[in-house]
């Protein structure tokens, strides 16, 4: 079956593209997909994020593995678009190049018959250029904390001055 999938950066502006790609490829094969269709390089750390209906982030996908003792994150050349993007979870997140924190919506608009004579991954539609630097991204908590100031000094901890 073939997917029919918008992507939306995440900015003020709609600037989306529509792809259509075989429900059996692999995330890595939709992330070079994603990449091409924005004209990214594709030389930068990638992922993708399942989330719930309100776009919460949850379970990584992630190009590499990173950690040092090979930890459980799932990796996109070892996950298949359709293990994570089906009708029941039509979205997912995608994160590419850490530094700059290009952010995108992705939705499963429609599956289809696969076409004869037709070459997947395919752009169907783009609109909206790309801006030269990512949308500024504003990290805040939603709940405000009250720290007490009423804690003193840390004179009076009791620490040895040559406690290194």
């Amino acid at each position: 079956m073939i997917y029919k999938i918008r992507i939306i950066l995440d900015a003020e502006e709609d600037i989306f593209r529509d792809l259509e790609i075989e429900d059996s490829s692999t995330m890595e094969e939709f992330h070079n997909a994603i990449t091409q269709a924005f004209g990214f390089l594709g030389d930068q750390m990638a992922s993708f994020y399942t989330c719930d209906e309100e776009w919460n982030q949850d379970e990584e996908i992630a190009l590499f593995d990173m950690s040092e003792t090979g930890s459980d994150v799932r990796l996109m050349n070892e996950t298949s678009l359709d293990d994570v993007l089906t009708e029941d979870t039509p979205k997912l997140i995608y994160v590419y190049d850490f530094l700059s924190m290009w952010t995108f919506f992705i939705e499963l608009a429609d599956i289809v018959a696969k076409e004869d004579g037709r070459t997947y991954p395919n752009v169907l539609f783009s609109f909206g250029e790309l801006p030269d630097s990512p949308p500024e991204k504003n990290f805040e908590a939603e709940k405000s904390v009250d720290f007490d100031d009423s804690f003193g000094s840390y004179d009076d901890l009791d620490f040895d001055e040559n406690w290194n």
